[in-house]
């Protein structure tokens, strides 16, 4: 049985999400996947008012007979949300944990799939795989992804994207679209995350907290690194210090924005301080944008 607070949690996302989609998101989102396109089904016999342009004059001279190519919408689409459960996604300075906006947003994406006619999975990851919910249509799946983003309890606390990457592209078939969902504190997965980009629709959703990486400029501090554990006490306003942990929040993580330029994958930076409604509606028009333009 849930505890109260994860039920009411869940309770709330369903409710606000399910919102969301029905007041126009959803309709972005419809909009901006729609299936893989057109897909080449047979060819027929021409009949008056079919369009001249969808001849195949290469049967039509084979024959002797006009010709024409049907095609068929290619409407079943596969999404796949990469969530990430290290024990880092747990931190949240105001309102919500960086796992707490995690599981808003899964919601959010697995009911405006449902309601596009999607199959839609979730891979739950750490530095192992925690669990794969395979893709499926359905509210009550969408549901179960919620909860689990939510309340799944993980084995590992560290963050293994390559594995994760690795995972994905074993685990799907044929082209999908890819969610990944995590605050990318991690290095070495760029290679995993182009080769998944080499077969599939990937889609960046990087979540940070406005307190990562900010610390007060005096007196002692205690730091605990939430994947491993360790805590140490620092002078916070030691120049030696201050000096020490400029370097450390730059690295040793790749900048993930010139990270997902360079490999040609979309993204929708969110923090926990800000509504997320903004960002996806930018993402959705853009991506719309992009493909109208590429017609």
């Amino acid at each position: 049985m849930l505890p109260r607070e994860i039920a009411k949690k869940i309770h709330r996302i369903r409710i606000r999400t399910n919102r969301l989609v029905d007041a126009g998101l959803g309709g972005e989102y419809h909009s901006v996947f729609r299936g893989r396109g057109m897909e080449f089904s047979e060819v027929r016999e021409y009949v008056p008012g079919d369009d001249v342009r969808s001849i195949d004059w290469n049967v039509t001279a084979r024959t002797g007979t006009p010709h024409v190519k049907k095609y068929v919408e290619e409407r079943d689409l596969t999404v796949l949300l990469v969530l990430d459960l290290s024990a880092s996604q747990q931190f949240g300075s105001r309102y919500l944990t960086k796992r707490d906006l995690m599981a808003e947003l899964s919601g959010f994406l697995a009911f405006a799939a449902v309601k596009n006619n999607d199959r839609v999975g979730a891979l739950f990851v750490t530095d192992r795989t925690e669990l794969y919910l395979p893709p499926r249509k359905g509210f009550d799946h969408a549901m179960t992804i919620v909860r689990d983003a939510l309340h799944l309890e993980a084995k590992g606390t560290r963050t293994g994207l390559a594995l994760a990457f690795r995972r994905a592209a074993s685990l799907l078939k044929q082209r999908s679209v890819v969610f990944v969902l995590s605050d990318f504190l991690d290095s070495g997965y760029e290679k995993p995350l182009k080769m998944l980009r080499r077969r599939h629709d990937v889609v960046a959703i990087p979540i940070a907290d406005p307190a990562e990486g900010a610390i007060p400029d005096r007196g002692l501090v205690r730091l605990r690194d939430a994947e491993t554990g360790e805590t140490r006490v620092f002078d916070a306003g030691a120049p030696e210090f201050r000096a020490l942990w400029g370097r450390a929040i730059g690295g040793p993580f790749p900048d993930c924005a010139a990270l997902f330029r360079s490999a040609g994958i979309d993204s929708i930076p969110l923090r926990t301080d800000q509504p997320y409604e903004r960002p996806l509606v930018r993402f959705f028009k853009e991506r719309e944008r992009r493909k109208g333009a590429g017609r």
